[in-house]
C-alpha cells in the first residue's frame, strides 16, 4: 500500500497563491500516473490536474492557465502551484497515483489517495 501525504493547503484571499505537495511512499508510484483531484461536500471529485507516465500534462478547463501540476522523481513528490486563486477553487484536493493511466489522470487500477488537504479561498 502506497501512502500519499498532501501538505500546502490553507485559507487565502482571491488573486492568492497556494502550493500543495504531495509525497508518495515508494519510488515505483513517483514514476507512474500521478494527478489532483478536488471535491467540495455538495459535488462529487473532479479531475484538477493529470501527469501521465510519459510526462504529459492535462488541466482541467476551470483551473488551467492558473495551476501548474508538476512532479521530482527523486523526492518522489508531486506538485500543484495555484495562482490567482478563485472562491469557486475552494474545495479539498486530493492526490492519487496509479502504475496506469487513463488518460492523463492515474486510471482505477491499484489507485491510492491522499488523505486530502483544504483549500479555502475568500472572496
Amino acid at each position: 500500500q502506497v501512502q500519499l501525504v498532501e501538505s500546502g493547503g490553507g485559507s487565502v484571499q482571491a488573486g492568492g497563491s497556494l502550493r500543495l505537495s504531495c509525497a508518495a511512499d515508494g519510488v515505483t508510484y513517483s514514476r507512474g500516473c500521478m494527478g489532483w483531484y478536488r471535491q467540495v461536500p455538495t459535488k462529487g471529485r473532479e479531475e484538477v490536474a493529470g501527469i501521465s507516465l510519459n510526462g504529459y500534462i492535462n488541466y482541467a478547463a476551470s483551473v488551467a492557465g492558473r495551476f501548474t501540476i508538476s512532479r521530482d522523481n527523486v523526492k518522489a513528490t508531486l506538485y500543484l502551484q495555484m495562482n490567482n486563486l478563485k472562491p469557486e477553487d475552494t474545495a479539498m484536493y486530493y492526490c492519487a497515483a496509479s502504475p496506469r493511466c487513463s488518460g492523463y489522470y492515474p486510471s482505477d487500477y491499484h489507485r491510492d489517495w491522499g488523505q486530502g488537504t483544504q483549500v479555502t479561498v475568500s472572496s
